[in-house]
């Protein structure tokens, strides 16, 4: 008998472990083993459970190259573009925002040596 944790409640049932009260032993024994039960029995009969077969099996180098860039096309279309006027505008509000930084760092480097001389001389 193996120890789980958490829920036992079944997609099908939709219902907890001894919800109802009328489950039996019988019962019990007549579910199907979820996925995660008989992966736990494959690994437990000796099989490490990483089958290499179907979609899952390792493809070559070009193929997944091939992949990859089917990939970045797909996501590239759906990203939202700005209009022109809306690229415009960010550029503009970015670069007013890194002159005024660098105009407070500026300032406060000048501040900071004419304290420094005034402190040490």
């Amino acid at each position: 008998m193996t120890e789980t944790t958490g829920s036992t409640a079944t997609p099908e049932s939709g219902n907890p472990e001894g919800a109802d009260g009328a489950e039996t032993s019988a019962d019990v024994n007549d579910k199907v083993p979820s996925r995660r039960d008989r992966k736990r029995a494959q690994k437990a009969q000796g099989g490490d459970g990483e089958k290499k077969s179907g979609k899952r099996a390792k493809k070559s180098i070009f193929a997944r190259t091939a992949l990859f860039y089917r990939q970045i096309i797909a996501e590239l279309r759906k990203v939202v573009w700005p209009t022109r006027s809306e690229l415009t505008q960010y550029t503009t509000v970015v670069v007013v925002f890194v002159v005024v930084v660098m105009g407070l760092v500026a300032s406060m480097d000048y501040g900071f040596s004419k304290l420094s001389l005034w402190v040490f001389g």
